[in-house]
This record gives C-alpha cells, structure tokens and sequence, in this order.
C-alpha cells in the first residue's frame, strides 16, 4: 500500500524549533526549509507528499499548486482555510492517507474518514531519525524480525485495529 502524507504545511514550521525561527524572520524562508527538508526526506523515504499551506500568505505570482523535487505543493484559494483542502484530500484518499498535524480539528475530522495522524514535532522527529540513519548507513526496515520472548501478550494489550494500523502507518515513515 503506498503512502500518502498529507503536511499542514503552517502548522509544522510553527511547531518546529528551527523552522519557526526562519518563519518569524521571513515567511518564504520557513517555507523554502521545510521544502528543502521535504524533498531530502523524499529522497531517503519515497512516500507521496503534499504540503498545503493558507493560500493568503501564497507569495505574488505564485501557482496554486506546484512540484518541486517531487513534493507537491498546494495553497488554498482565497477565502479558503487549508484546513478544508486537507480533510478534502484526506477524505479522498482515506486509508492511504498520513496526516501530519498537530490541530486537533484536522486530526479529529481526517481521522473519522479513515485516515492516520501524526503530530508535527514527532514528524519532525521521524524525518531527523530517517536523515540520521541514512547518514550513518543504517537500514532500520532490514533490521527487524523475530525476537524470541517467553513474556505473554494476550487480547487484553492488544491495541484497537484502528491504532493498530496507525502504528504502522508511522513505522513506515
């Protein structure tokens, strides 16, 4: 199953420590590092990616939607919220679906079409993990398998299929 993220694209650079800095300077730069970060993670991870932004802020003469390196870009029209495009996409592409957000309205409306959620601070993680382990020429998908254990794990730990599967949405990432 291929995998779609879905980034709010506003809400990781103001969550970030780093981006956040660039966007209080200039709003092109925070988005400008995002995407260069984006399009480094692509190149590691191959998942789809689209970044939605606010289409008010959209610099002059810009497209409304565009590709660079591979990750699309999307702002909304005006008097539109990126909120709405991102519950559209998810809502089209449900179970493919990873939303990164840490707005609790998108993640509760993108999670009831199915989708799966993660907040941008442990996006933001899993992005420096995935740079970090590719930098040192380690490949954590080979590493894993069967580790033998006499502790027992019944139906009652058992997680929900709906988080089961958001578990491994995130793992992939």
């Amino acid at each position: 199953m291929s995998l779609h993220i879905i980034i709010d694209g506003y809400n990781l650079i103001r969550q970030s420590t780093t981006l956040s800095d660039l966007d209080r300077q200039n709003i092109q730069l925070g988005r400008e590092a995002l995407l260069n970060m984006l399009v480094a993670y692509k190149k590691i991870k191959r998942h789809k990616i689209t970044v939605v932004f606010d289409g008010t802020n959209a610099p002059f003469l810009f497209q409304r939607e565009d590709k660079i390196k591979g990750v699309e870009i999307k702002f909304s029209r005006n008097g539109e919220l990126a909120d709405t495009v991102i519950k559209k996409m998810a809502a089209k592409e449900r179970e493919k679906a990873l939303v990164v957000s840490s707005d609790m309205g998108i993640v509760n409306a993108v999670a009831s079409q199915g989708a799966s959620t993660i907040s941008s601070p442990m996006f933001e993680e899993k992005i420096a993990m995935a740079e970090y382990m590719s930098a040192k020429g380690v490949d954590r998908e080979n590493k894993g398998g069967w580790i033998p254990t006499t502790k027992k794990k019944g139906p009652r730990k058992r997680l929900s299929k709906i988080k089961r599967k958001n578990r491994l949405k995130i793992k992939k990432l």
